[in-house]
Parts: structure tokens; C-alpha cells; sequence
């Protein structure tokens, strides 16, 4: 485990949006020579969404392309909340529409048969293992992923003793239930980048990387690689 990082800081959100959509496509590109196709698993919320337009816009060969979701609240695709309506209107565009998109939501009877559901997408769909590129966001709260502060048995959702690839999480913080790719799962990726806009969330990430108990700081000491944080004002 590591609890390692670099940082790359921009004069805006644009200008993140189009450095962090550059490296992500290089990533991709170099996995998709290495191996044949690529994966990557993207966030939800508004902040990125300026990166999803400019990663559309990138040069490459979408087919061989994976897209899949870090985490997803339990509401189908035409809900506005919906994780997935957010990365098809936004990433899966223009030439990244032959991207390969697998969503974790199903509408299972029970969270647990939704993970359970969620699991096997990713395993009968091949979405290529270890991730190639996992972006994570931070809320105020310093949660990311699903893995909220007030999340019941927030450790044992770290631990994850039985090696579970999703997991359901219920906090009422987060809302309605939520599923959550496993902390395993978002480390092992090659490439972690975490994107953060304002001076609040700097301030939050700070404030977890000094020994705060925040559920971002977990994840990046769990991370294989040092996680590169992108942030803006």
C-alpha cells in the first residue's frame, strides 16, 4: 500500500478538463497496444463533466474501449441522478459512442442482487482486468467512490474480506443506495487519477492526507500506484 501522490494544478476547469482528457486517452491508447483494448472507470457528479466532453473529443480507437462506472446510486438510466445518463450524454459521443459501455445498475429487487448483477456485467461483459485508468472524485465530505463517511460498516466495506468486485453501500448521506466498484478493485488500477475542482475540496484533501480518517485518504493509501490528484480552482 501507498499513501504516495503527485499533483497537477490548473489556472481553470477547462484547462483540467483538457490536460486530464490527453493523459487518459495516452493511457488508453498505450493499453489498447500492449493488449489489445482498454478499461476505464469514470465517476459520477457535475465536476466531471467538462472532462467527459473534452475525452470524447480524443483520438481513439473507441471500439476496443471499455467504459464502465466507479460507483452508481440505485435509480434507473432515465433518472437525472443517474451516473450512466450523465457519461452517455456527456463521454459516450461522437466517436467515443463505439465505446463498449457496461453499467453497474440492473433493476434488481435488493441492493445485494443489484451487486450481485453489477459483478457479473463486469465479468461476462470482459471489461479487461487490472483497470487501465479508474478517476475518482471527493466530495466535501471527503467521500469518494461510494464510500461514505457515514456509510454503515465503512471498514468492513474497505476490508471487503469475501474479495467482492461490487458492493452495496447505505448511507444517509448518499441519498438512496448506492453500488460501489470495491476499493481493491480502484487501487489495483494502473492509472488513478483524482479530479477535484475549488479551494473547499483542496482543503478537504489536505486536510485527509495530515491523518484525518476522511474515506479519500483509505482509498489513496490503498492505491498500487501513487494516485495523481488533478485539481483546479
Amino acid at each position: 500500500m501507498t499513501a504516495s501522490l503527485a499533483r497537477h494544478e490548473f489556472p481553470s476547469p477547462d484547462a483540467l478538463a483538457e490536460a486530464l482528457a490527453q493523459r487518459v486517452a495516452r493511457e488508453l491508447a498505450t493499453a489498447i497496444a500492449a493488449r489489445g483494448r482498454a478499461s476505464l472507470a469514470v465517476s459520477g457528479g457535475k465536476t466531471p463533466v467538462r472532462f467527459f466532453k473534452a475525452l470524447s473529443k480524443q483520438a481513439l480507437d473507441w471500439a476496443n474501449v471499455a467504459v464502465t462506472l466507479v460507483d452508481e446510486r440505485l435509480v434507473p438510466d432515465t433518472d437525472e441522478r443517474s451516473n450512466a445518463r450523465l457519461v452517455a450524454q456527456n463521454l459516450l459521443q461522437g466517436a467515443a459512442a463505439d465505446a463498449r459501455f457496461v453499467p453497474l445498475y440492473s433493476p434488481a429487487q435488493t441492493p445485494e442482487l443489484a451487486t450481485h448483477n453489477a459483478a457479473n456485467a463486469l465479468t461476462v461483459s470482459g471489461v479487461p482486468m487490472p483497470l487501465d485508468v479508474a478517476v475518482l472524485g471527493m466530495g466535501g465530505d471527503g467521500h469518494t467512490a461510494s464510500f461514505f463517511p457515514d456509510a454503515e460498516n465503512l471498514g468492513a466495506l474497505f476490508a471487503n474480506a469475501a474479495g467482492a468486485k461490487v458492493l452495496p453501500v447505505t448511507a444517509k448521506s448518499a441519498g438512496e443506495p448506492r453500488l460501489t466498484m470495491s476499493a481493491q478493485l480502484l487501487g489495483a488500477a494502473r492509472f488513478v487519477a483524482l479530479h477535484i475542482e475549488g479551494q473547499e475540496k483542496r482543503a478537504v484533501l489536505e486536510e485527509a492526507l495530515s491523518g484525518g480518517t476522511k474515506p479519500i485518504a483509505t482509498m489513496i493509501a490503498m492505491a498500487s500506484t501513487p494516485v495523481e490528484v488533478f485539481w483546479a480552482p
